[in-house]
């Protein structure tokens, strides 16, 4: 009669055990098997999360910009004319006077028709007066002073006015 022998073994049939081989060497093999295979995976998994995060951040930067548009700055206005306002007296603080006279700088916007310079004395005489005669002699402060008018009459004209120049400038 025939002896019938079974092999029972771990590994895959036609693998690299050999029949007979230890429990502890079958075991390894497996393992071995399966270690290159999950590094790669993960090589893989890695690779396509960086190439991922890549993605999105070059799409961000493109689709974004480099961040909130500003605004395209309005182009500086151009110089048109310059009309002269009548020199007015002002009071100052303690009995002291300004002869204050002034020319506004108008854009090229304004045209022909020169703007009422009522508003224009009206900010001055609000802005000089009351002073004291150091603080309208102080050229840093009459420089100062000069700014502020401009920048309330550019308010003021709503953009007709650039500029004030100061024509006469008397203190008594």
């Amino acid at each position: 009669m025939p002896i019938e022998q079974r092999v029972v073994a771990g590994g895959k049939i036609g693998g690299a055990n050999k029949i007979g081989g230890s429990a502890s060497s079958t075991a390894t093999a497996g393992q071995d098997d399966d270690a290159p295979k999950s590094k790669k995976k993960k090589l893989l998994l890695l690779a396509v999360v960086a190439v991922v995060l890549l993605g999105g951040g070059a799409a961000a930067y493109l689709l974004l910009g480099k961040g909130p548009a500003e605004p395209e700055p309005e182009p500086a206005p151009v110089a048109g004319a310059v009309v002269e306002v009548e020199p007015v007296s002002l009071n100052l603080a303690d009995g002291h006077y300004l002869r204050l006279g002034m020319a506004l700088q108008l854009t090229e916007d304004v045209g022909e028709e020169a703007p009422d310079t009522a508003r224009a004395l009206d900010l001055a005489i609000a802005l000089f007066s009351g002073r004291t005669i150091a603080e309208v002699s102080d050229p840093a402060n009459r420089e100062a002073l000069t700014a502020e008018l401009a920048h309330q009459l550019q308010e003021t004209y709503e953009g007709e006015v650039m500029d004030v120049y100061l024509t006469n400038y008397v203190t008594q």
